[in-house]
């Protein structure tokens, strides 16, 4: 494992990487983040394809990302992990609509749980995914970020995260 953090609109981002594969991407106070000591050493070599690509996706001409990822997780998390990919840079899906997505139409609370875990934020868009009646609910780098977030995605310049 190794690590390196980068600045962002959304305040830093630690980088974690697993046999040179990005495998997290944390932000300052998530829910869920491991502890400093789990990221490793202090290396930013395996990142800069990362880096790159965070850095036009922040200046606006990059709406998808192209690298390999390595999200530790349980088998199910893995799948959801997986859909949120799809979803257009833009747009957003409810929990339901995803489970449904997944052959699972009962299982939206699961599917909200494993969203909730999900190592590798941004890269992999579980800010795309909102309550039932298209409210935020729970973001693990919190609601304003998620806000941000997709007001960012969707050209609107209505909020800016104070940071």
């Amino acid at each position: 494992m190794s690590h390196t953090t980068v600045d962002s609109p959304v305040g830093p981002l630690t980088l974690v990487a697993h046999d040179g594969v990005l495998s997290g991407l944390y932000m300052t106070g998530q829910r869920h983040r491991p502890g400093d000591e789990a990221f490793g050493p202090e290396d930013p070599s395996p990142f800069g394809d990362v880096i790159t690509q965070l850095a036009e996706y922040f200046d606006g001409t990059r709406t998808g990302f192209d690298l390999p990822l390595d999200p530790i997780g349980t088998p199910f998390q893995r799948t959801v992990w997986r859909a949120l990919v799809e979803i257009p840079y833009g747009g957003t899906v409810t929990y339901g609509e995803l489970a449904q997505r997944l052959g699972r139409p009962t299982a939206a609370r699961a599917v909200g749980l494993a969203n909730g875990r999900n190592p590798i934020g941004i890269i992999v868009p579980c800010h795309r995914v909102v309550g039932a009646n298209g409210d935020l609910t729970g973001y693990g780098g919190g609601l304003a970020r998620k806000r941000h977030l997709l007001d960012f995605e969707q050209g609107s310049d209505a909020y800016r995260l104070p940071l």
